[in-house]
This record gives C-alpha cells, sequence and structure tokens, in this order.
C-alpha cells in the first residue's frame, strides 16, 4: 500500500484529504508544527510528526519509508516572520531534498492557478519558483493548480463571511468583476484520489500539471451575491474605488484591531490580494471532466453543502 506523507494536513485541503484517507483505507503521516494540529490529523486516522518545513533540521529522517509527498504548506499572507520565498520557495526546497534522500517515489505539490516567474504577485511569483524547484528535483512529480478552493473551513469564504458580517452594507474594493471559479474541495479531493489510489506506475503515466477549476467563470459580484443568498442574507452591496481601498490599508489595519476590542472582526486584506480583485482567475471550465472523468459541482451547489457548518 502507498505511504503518504502530508505536509500541510491539518490545514483546510488538508483536513478534507486526511478524511478521504481515512475513508479509502489509505496511510498518511503528516508533518506538523505543534502537538494540537497533530491531534487534527489523528482525529482523521494518520499518524504525525513534529517539523516545519522552513527548518530544514527538522526534516531530518521524517520522509523514511514514505511513497509519496503531498506539499499543500502554503500562505496568502506574509508576516514579519514568515514570508513568500521561505515558506513558498525555501520550504519546497528542504521538503524536496529530504524527499531525494528517502527516495521519494512520487512529489505532489498545491500551487495557484496563475502561477508566473513573472507575475507581479509576489503569491503567485513563488508558487511558479516552488513549481520549478518540483520539476527540477528528479522526482517523478504531480502539480495541481486550483482557482478558488471552497468548502467547510476556507479562508476565502470565512474573509466574505466577515465581510457581509461587518455592517448594514456590504463594501467590496473595486467594481468585483474579476473572474474567478471555485472548486468545490470535495472535488479537489476526488481529483486527489482518483490520481493516487492507483498502483504508482499508472500515476506516472499522467500529465504532471493540472488546472483545476469549478463548472463555471463567476465574477467577485456573483460569488458574493451567491454566498449572501445561501447564508440568507439581503444587504446592499456598496463598491469603494480602488484606489480609496489601497490608501485605505494602513487604516483598516487600526480598524481591525478596534473592532477586535468589541468582539467585531474585520477581514484583513493586503495590497497584493487587493490587486488579485482586479485580475482574472479562471482555466477551462470542463478540464475537471476531461482530466478526471467527473463534473465538479456549481458553486451554489457547493455553497448548500458547506455553509451553515
Amino acid at each position: 500500500m502507498v505511504k503518504f506523507f502530508v505536509a500541510g494536513g491539518s490545514g483546510f485541503i488538508g483536513r478534507h484529504l486526511l478524511s478521504a484517507f481515512g475513508a479509502s483505507g489509505l496511510q498518511a503521516r503528516c508533518l506538523v508544527r505543534s502537538q494540537a494540529k497533530g491531534r487534527v490529523c489523528n482525529e482523521a486516522g494518520s499518524d504525525f510528526v513534529l517539523g516545519d518545513i522552513t527548518d530544514p533540521e527538522s526534516l531530518k529522517g521524517r520522509l523514511d519509508n514514505c511513497d509519496v509527498v503531498v506539499h499543500l504548506v502554503g500562505i496568502l499572507e506574509e508576516t514579519e516572520v514568515l514570508g513568500f520565498e521561505k515558506v513558498h520557495v525555501d520550504g519546497t526546497e528542504h521538503l524536496v531534498d529530504e524527499a531525494r534522500k528517502a527516495n521519494v517515489k512520487h512529489f505532489f505539490y498545491q500551487s495557484a492557478l496563475g502561477a508566473s516567474p513573472s507575475s507581479w504577485s509576489r503569491y503567485l511569483k513563488t508558487k511558479a519558483e516552488a513549481e520549478e524547484i518540483v520539476r527540477t528535483s528528479g522526482i517523478p512529480y504531480t502539480i495541481f493548480r486550483p482557482s478558488l478552493v471552497v468548502g467547510n473551513g476556507d479562508g476565502f469564504t470565512s474573509r466574505l463571511k466577515e465581510l457581509i458580517a461587518l455592517g448594514p452594507a456590504v463594501a467590496v474594493p473595486g467594481p468585483g468583476n474579476a473572474r474567478f471559479q471555485p472548486l468545490y474541495v470535495g472535488d479537489w479531493v476526488k481529483c486527489f484520489i482518483k490520481l493516487f489510489s492507483s498502483p504508482m506506475p499508472v500515476v506516472h503515466a499522467f500529465s504532471p500539471v493540472y488546472e483545476l477549476g469549478g463548472p463555471e467563470h463567476l465574477s467577485f459580484n456573483e460569488m458574493l451575491s451567491l454566498l449572501m443568498e445561501a447564508m440568507g442574507v439581503d444587504k446592499p452591496v456598496v463598491h469603494v474605488p480602488m484606489e480609496m481601498a489601497r490608501l485605505g490599508l494602513p487604516l483598516s489595519r487600526v480598524l481591525k484591531g478596534v473592532a477586535g476590542l468589541f468582539g467585531k472582526t474585520v477581514p484583513s486584506i493586503s495590497a497584493d490580494q487587493l490587486r488579485l480583485l482586479e485580475t482574472d482567475n479562471i482555466c477551462d471550465t470542463d478540464g475537471v471532466e476531461k482530466s478526471f472523468g467527473f463534473k465538479a459541482v456549481s458553486y451554489r451547489q457547493a455553497l448548500r453543502y458547506f455553509i451553515g457548518q
């Protein structure tokens, strides 16, 4: 039986994947940074080891006797301690180095739709740099490049819900016309399981890079409207000029702290993320069906599965 090593198993997609592993009888060892995160993996039926991809010393021997590395670690915002370069690039290099030493048979990397070394976005640029490390590792690999992945516990929906709950109107930076392609996390997991539940030699026959999205292109405005519908909320939407939103970034950080004192949550956003709201993030609407043989669910249907959980 294939033994998986999962980095990022306690995160949003990782938790859903480990649940599927348990249901499918697949074995996994999770890399976590704390005992508390390890308990999340234990509850899903997986073992864990302590370590951190940004600390190469902590990875030594952790991948021994594993067949497939599943690299799900990523950050959407930089902090003073953890930046995109340190997590996406250095962390991937450390994990690949240890995978080579452990003679891992296959390396899976979760990238992002739009990843490119020439991207203006540091997030997408460092995702592309990580992809190159995986491609040149000498280890057979698979890369998923999804658009938005949504489901119970996803950060994007959580922030939208905070935005909706903030006041009598919903403030949207810019016109909200950029298009996205939300993919239900259950469909992401089905794609993964279809690839890796087969014997390993079959995996190598697949295309190494998959661009994944749901069956529809939706603007930010359309997604917001569908989410409010699913939540039973009816509020007016106010579009804030993007330049005003950028100028207000320092103030939003102050408001976030003040709101916390009163039990309110102001969703954080960076200049990089504001610009992403102006950029289409889409691929073929039937890509999942062509590559994996099933039709991904619509965003409205996906919301029915997890809103209220």
